[in-house]
């Protein structure tokens, strides 16, 4: 394989940078002909689903790192960890969807703008907000993803797709419970000294 390089004014040679090319495949379709048991409407309606499964846990991604970054008060350095650990966690997730939706002959909805269109998240202000505000968010994201892994789950279970109803539970749903259960446990009202 070749490369077209082009030499400049000065004889070095520069990379031909300037490729511009049509679609080779529109975002909401799918590859008709596929080596895939499924039909292509059951494939259509199921990328159409995970994709916006796929924008809301990538919206959820983005809000844990944001809280990662601005979060403060006593429980500063467990939160921020904790922040972190399940960012990668949901970034883990993402790529699962995506994969997912490439398998079954779609096209992933990728870039910030068209995710948060898609997105059934409420976005959080861009400012910094207190920890209960923060952790609040992050638990209704949560359940708006776990409701979509389970309507996506029965649909796909009803379409004969086993995949798709596999991820929304085993690989979506479950890992979001727990993520859900680790951060609303620190809205549990606790003294942080027993004494008597």
């Amino acid at each position: 394989m070749s490369v077209k390089t082009t030499k400049t004014a000065s004889g070095d040679v520069a990379p031909h940078w300037h490729a511009k090319a049509n679609e080779i495949q529109q975002f909401g379709t799918v590859i008709a002909d596929l080596p895939h048991p499924l039909s292509a409407d059951v494939r259509g309606s199921m990328c159409e689903q995970l994709n916006v499964l796929l924008a809301d846990t990538l919206a959820l991604r983005d809000m844990y790192k944001k809280h990662h970054w601005q979060v403060s008060g006593p429980t500063f350095y467990q939160l921020h960890l904790l922040f972190d650990k399940h960012y990668e966690e949901q970034a883990e997730m993402a790529d699962t969807i995506a994969e997912r939706i490439q398998s079954l002959g779609g096209v992933t909805v990728a870039m910030g703008g068209d995710v948060a269109a898609l997105s059934t998240i409420p976005a959080p202000p861009k400012g910094k907000e207190e920890v209960p505000v923060q952790i609040s968010r992050l638990l209704e994201a949560h359940k708006i993803v776990m409701s979509l892994c389970k309507d996506i789950a029965d649909a796909a279970d009803d379409a004969g797709d086993d995949g798709t109803n596999d991820l929304a539970i085993s690989d979506i749903l479950r890992p979001n419970e727990l993520q859900s259960w680790f951060i609303g446990q620190h809205l549990v009202e606790m003294p942080l000294i027993l004494a008597k």
